[in-house]
């Protein structure tokens, strides 16, 4: 597997942020029709990409906040061709292992819903990402539940950026639980990573 270099993302152009929220809904009955690179490239980008260069903390901006800007909130990638991981700088997918990972997307009898998907993105964090350093303004952000309570809703960011992107672009999207266990070992995941949730992209049937 090689390294996938995204195209530029397309930052102009679809439905206005009104008609996207109007058109915003689950909707579980998603095709197997392939989804052309540049429009996973936008997807990606609008999830989670860079859209400035200099943020908070001496690090660059991303489309959706996170505390601290932390970025603790990593996007493993299932597409036909294997599982990637969404690097935002430089805007590609890294290869993390061969094989069909669209059905663990799905737990117990949803995965009959996934399968055959194009797309399935599982959000992982990683607890590493918090710096707990002398700087820090937040003297709680060492705390499991604090960082709990900052990961689901950092995740709850990126989710909404997707369920938009795919109102405006005329894709289906569902966001759902995972198999767990089974991702964990799947993905040869650290101490310090969780797997949180899945989201399943692509076509209505």
């Amino acid at each position: 597997m090689d390294s996938i270099i995204l195209p530029e993302p397309m930052k102009r152009g679809g439905k206005t942020l009104l008609e996207a929220l109007s058109l915003r809904r689950t909707n579980r009955n998603i095709g197997s029709r392939e989804i052309p690179l540049q429009v996973l490239s936008n997807l990606l980008w609008a999830a989670f990409g860079v859209n400035r260069e200099k943020a908070s903390f001496h690090k660059p901006g991303r489309t959706a906040p996170s505390a601290s800007n932390s970025q603790e909130i990593d996007l493993y990638v299932a597409l036909k061709s294997g599982l990637y991981l969404y690097e935002a700088i430089p805007h590609q997918l890294t290869p993390i292992a061969t094989g069909d990972f669209s059905s663990i997307s799905g737990q117990g009898g949803a995965s009959r819903l996934t399968r055959h998907t194009p797309v399935n993105i599982f959000y992982v964090v990683d607890l590493a990402r918090y710096d707990l350093g002398p700087d820090q303004p937040d003297p709680h952000i060492g705390e499991p539940e604090v960082q709990k309570s900052y990961y689901f809703t950092d995740t709850g960011f990126i989710a909404q950026n997707i369920n938009l992107f795919a109102a405006s672009e005329g894709l289906a999207t569902w966001f759902h639980n995972c198999d767990r266990e089974t991702i964990m070992v799947e993905f040869k995941l650290l101490p310090t990573q969780r797997i949180l949730f899945a989201q399943t992209i692509g076509y209505p049937l």
